[in-house]
């Protein structure tokens, strides 16, 4: 056990009062990734205090998903003050990222800046392929300007995208190339790309390679099945451009952390990906 506890930058709060507004989802949780059943009908903020406890994660980054437009019935959106009132009840351990909806225009990119200012959320979520539209669409880019300006980062799902409902099937909108635009355009908006890229990882490490701004975070991908070109960039010239994420309860917080330690990843490179990197890009307290 490392002497310092890790960061998880991509966690959905999962209490029954969260869970409330959600579609059904339980033959991709329970079925396609194996949640157990006790999980995904819902844990206390206590239980997931424990749980994180149990694999040494220090703090996690709850989201405040929009999942597609509002009113879908195959969509929903969590509400900020949900997330936020997390927040205030275990600030040392919880930190809060604010979900994007491109279709709500600017009274979202209103609702993301009273987020920031006002209830100290650290940061922007978002789901390209909810709404069809890749990364480098014009519809995300007045929300990409007010990150600039509130100095907070951003993550955006990168890789295919999966089927939740078989009726509403999602294109796979988020090859992480299209995050080249949005670089080049704002070089001062620090870019998360979360799930590692997969299926196109090599191109995400290329686009993290490419510009200081872009980042990758591990998230939603078991350890054990990572690319070994994504493992090799962890531990060599991509130490700095890595963050740790479960995208809980997708992924195990126990488990995910034994499967990193049998990657055996030098200890410096470790410490990076595990919390150090975390703390420098969203410039929390105990970074460098």
């Amino acid at each position: 056990m490392e002497g310092y506890g890790a960061i998880d930058a991509v966690v959905n709060i999962w209490t029954r009062e969260a869970l409330a507004g959600r579609p059904d989802r339980e033959a991709f949780y329970t079925g396609k990734v194996k949640v157990d059943r006790g999980t995904f009908e819902g844990i206390s903020l206590d239980e997931m205090l424990r749980r994180m406890d149990a694999a040494n994660i220090e703090r996690s980054m709850l989201i405040a998903a929009k999942v597609g437009q509002a009113g879908h019935r195959a969509c929903y959106h969590v509400p900020y003050e949900l997330v936020a009132d997390a927040v205030r009840l275990h600030p040392d351990r919880f930190l809060a990222l604010a979900g994007i909806d491109p279709t709500e225009g600017m009274d979202g990119v209103r609702a993301l800046e009273k987020a920031v200012r006002d209830d100290g959320f650290i940061g922007a979520h978002l789901y390209p392929h909810w709404f069809e539209l890749a990364p480098d669409h014009a519809r995300y880019y007045p929300f990409y300007a007010k990150c600039v300006e509130l100095d907070v980062p951003i993550q955006l799902q990168v890789g295919q995208s999966l089927i939740y409902d078989k009726s509403y099937p999602r294109r796979s909108v988020g090859r992480p190339i299209t995050l080249d635009a949005v670089a080049c355009d704002f070089p001062e908006l620090k870019l998360i790309g979360i799930h590692i890229g997969i299926p196109w990882a090599d191109e995400m490490i290329a686009m993290a390679w490419k510009h200081a701004n872009v980042f990758i975070g591990s998230d939603a991908h078991a350890p054990r099945y990572w690319p070994q070109s994504f493992v090799n960039y962890i531990n060599t010239y991509g130490q700095d451009k890595v963050i740790f994420g479960t995208d809980f309860p997708v992924l195990d917080f126990g488990e995910t952390m034994r499967q990193i330690d049998e990657l055996d990843l030098r200890p410096a490179s470790k410490r990076k990906f595990l919390r150090d990197n975390a703390l420098r890009i969203y410039k929390l307290d105990g970074a460098a």
